[in-house]
């Protein structure tokens, strides 16, 4: 087995650097290496590189042999010529970047604005920049809370990438401070608007549950029967579309009482009713109407808005209530279903 360094100690011989500042390494595994897990091989032979790490490369479609992609890291290694991509390292701070944004209420301690689908609040795996925190930071002009650490000033609480909608954050630390308290206490007002799958079984009630990671998948979130965080989720069905003996999709309220990672999509998923449009826990394809409204109304995300976040200001003491309506996708969509 040939065994390259990684990083600054990386030879020229087995390293090709790309004018990106990226570079790629190259592994060559003989038939004796086949036969185990492909991360397990290849981070053997790339010391310098975690196994997360690595599996997280591959994801991104950063691994081939012999030219052929390769992303499943559980697969058997085989005999050939691996190439592993390694992006250009990325900024430790995020940069301002001039991203307009929507802004519902500002004052020298916090903003409140109204997230577009498809902005991610922080950077992330393949998310370098274009995020909520690189247009806070033009925003704000460098008044944020450093509370949330380098990569997330002001960050209180968050919203999915592709879930639209009412957010906060802190541009003082003691507005930081504050907030977290007020969310950890569960005494903030969230309502979200989900277009769902179908509808739940009670026209209301209470989703109380265990959510952690799932076991079969840890990129996913799921019900736990054990483990996990205990996560609460009231819902109102305000509408319902086609049959009424069985509907086809359904307007639903949902109110957090706790706010746990993905909540609302696994609460809803549980139920058998899950976000339209959600690539992760939509299992099932809807009726052929609702997919041919889906298609019309140009919907490419989970159909889900935060609506509704009501505070009491940590600072003045001034209580607050935000609104707004779901984008044009999730209108138009609701506008279809109504013909159902």
């Amino acid at each position: 087995m040939t065994g390259p360094l990684a990083g600054d100690d990386i030879p020229d011989d087995i390293a090709e650097f790309d004018d990106d500042g990226g570079h790629t390494l190259e592994v060559v595994l003989l038939p004796q290496d086949a036969g185990e897990r492909l991360d397990k091989v290849l981070s053997a032979q790339l010391p310098d590189l975690s196994r997360g790490r690595l599996q997280a490369l591959m994801a991104e479609g950063a691994l081939t042999r012999d030219g052929q992609l390769l992303s499943n890291a559980s697969a058997k290694a085989q005999p050939g010529v691996y190439r592993l991509r390694i992006p250009a390292p990325t900024a430790a701070e995020p940069e301002a970047q001039d991203i307009p944004l929507e802004v519902l209420f500002e004052d020298e301690h916090l903003i409140v604005i109204d997230k577009a689908a498809g902005m991610a609040v922080h950077h992330g795996p393949g998310i370098p920049d274009g995020t909520l925190v690189n247009a806070l930071l033009h925003h704000c002009a460098g008044s944020l809370s450093g509370v949330g650490g380098v990569a997330r000033p002001g960050i209180v609480h968050r919203l999915d990438k592709d879930t639209s909608g009412v957010m906060v954050a802190a541009k003082t630390d003691q507005a930081h401070a504050g907030l977290s308290a007020l969310f950890a206490a569960h005494d903030i007002e969230r309502r979200y608007i989900a277009l769902t799958r179908g509808a739940p079984g009670a026209p209301h009630g209470v989703i109380q549950t265990q959510i952690g990671r799932s076991a079969h998948d840890r990129k996913k979130m799921a019900v736990l029967r054990s483990g996990g965080r205990e996560a609460i989720t009231r819902y109102r069905v305000q509408k319902t579309f086609g049959p009424q003996e069985k509907p086809l999709a359904a307007r639903v309220v949902c109110q957090l009482e706790t706010g746990r990672t993905l909540q609302i999509l696994v609460h809803l998923a549980s139920k058998g009713c899950p976000c339209l449009g959600d690539p992760v826990y939509g299992s099932g394809p809807p009726a052929g109407v609702v997919r041919e409204a889906i298609e019309a109304s140009d919907l490419r995300r989970q159909a889900l808005h935060a609506a509704v976040l009501g505070f009491v200001h940590p600072v003045t003491g001034e209580a607050l209530r935000f609104e707004t309506a779901p984008p044009l996708d999730m209108r138009t969509l609701e506008g279809l279903l109504a013909r159902l």
